[in-house]
């Protein structure tokens, strides 16, 4: 069976490639091997480096701490950034032209400024600002602010180019039972495009969760690897708690792309028919409707 993009492989070509997944295999092993093997030469791999993790303190005063700050600024961002990006992608589509002119040139102008920037100017403006924002709070305000700015543009691309996605005929199928554009886009394009969107929304969320390290390493927002840089310097564990802090962001992005996969699935499911046969009476009440409604509107039949 070929597919669009490659043939399907030979025997010799299967064969090849088994040989070259064991060869790959193999190098990765030894490369693996080789770090272990200069960690535990500068003794990176004792168990008194590893032992502060086994205690409470590391965790409770260090690491949770810092996560917990992490997951707020996230999610604070994704609340804002979502509704925003939704609006502005749905803008770019827009019958006026300066709708659409206006939307455009502010999704193009921060989606192409990095979100380091942004959370630098965002720094200078709540410092220069009269807003009675205390020292402590800044940083957080500054990362959302970059957060938000950056990932709502980029949502609203994501956004129109997944109602875009959707067939032609589902537009014109409601605009021949009367729907207007903005009941179309919310009754039956919105709905349909959050399914092929999700992928790549979760991977953006993904990205906002990663990006608040921006905020610790430039803005002393004290975020996971922020968190991470105190307790190594109290226990002189650096190599040890990189590693841990990498295993808890795979973790949290794994629990979150897990949940997006499932809610997929999900909504996949429900936009299902259930294959109902309607009888004729129920078919005649839907057609005495569907006339009333459209003499209502002022429409013929």
């Amino acid at each position: 069976m070929s597919s669009v993009l490659f043939d399907t492989p030979g025997p010799h070509a299967k064969r090849r490639n088994i040989a070259l997944s064991v060869v790959f295999c193999l190098l990765l092993v030894l490369l693996l091997l080789w770090v272990w093997q200069k960690m535990d030469d500068k003794n990176q791999l004792a168990w008194n480096l590893w032992e502060p993790f086994t205690t409470s303190e590391a965790w409770t005063t260090y690491l949770l701490p810092g996560l917990g700050n992490t997951l707020k600024a996230a999610a604070i961002s994704v609340v804002i950034a979502l509704p925003l990006g939704a609006i502005f992608g749905i803008a770019r589509m827009s019958d006026h032209a300066w709708v659409r002119g206006v939307a455009g040139t502010v999704v193009e102008f921060f989606r192409a400024i990095p979100v380091l920037l942004l959370m630098l100017f965002a720094n200078e403006l709540y410092v220069r600002s009269s807003l009675n924002i205390s020292s402590e709070e800044r940083p957080l305000y500054a990362v959302v602010t970059g957060l938000v700015l950056y990932n709502a543009s980029v949502l609203a691309e994501v956004v129109r180019a997944g109602i875009l996605s959707l067939p032609r005929g589902q537009t014109e199928a409601a605009y021949a039972v009367g729907l207007r554009k903005g009941q179309t886009m919310t009754s039956i394009l919105l709905p349909q495009a959050v399914t092929a969107m999700l992928p790549a929304i979760v991977s953006q969320l993904v990205v906002i969760v990663k990006d608040t390290a921006l905020g610790g390493v430039m803005l002393g927002f004290t975020e996971l690897l922020n968190a991470r840089q105190t307790l190594a310097a109290n226990y002189a564990n650096v190599i040890p708690s990189f590693i841990v802090v990498a295993i808890i962001y795979i973790i949290v992005n794994f629990i979150l792309t897990s949940f997006a996969s499932w809610l997929e699935q999900r909504l996949r499911r429900s936009k299902k028919s259930t294959g109902t046969v309607l009888g004729g009476d129920n078919v005649n009440k839907l057609n005495t409707v569907a006339v009333g409604g459209n003499y209502g509107t002022g429409t013929s039949a």
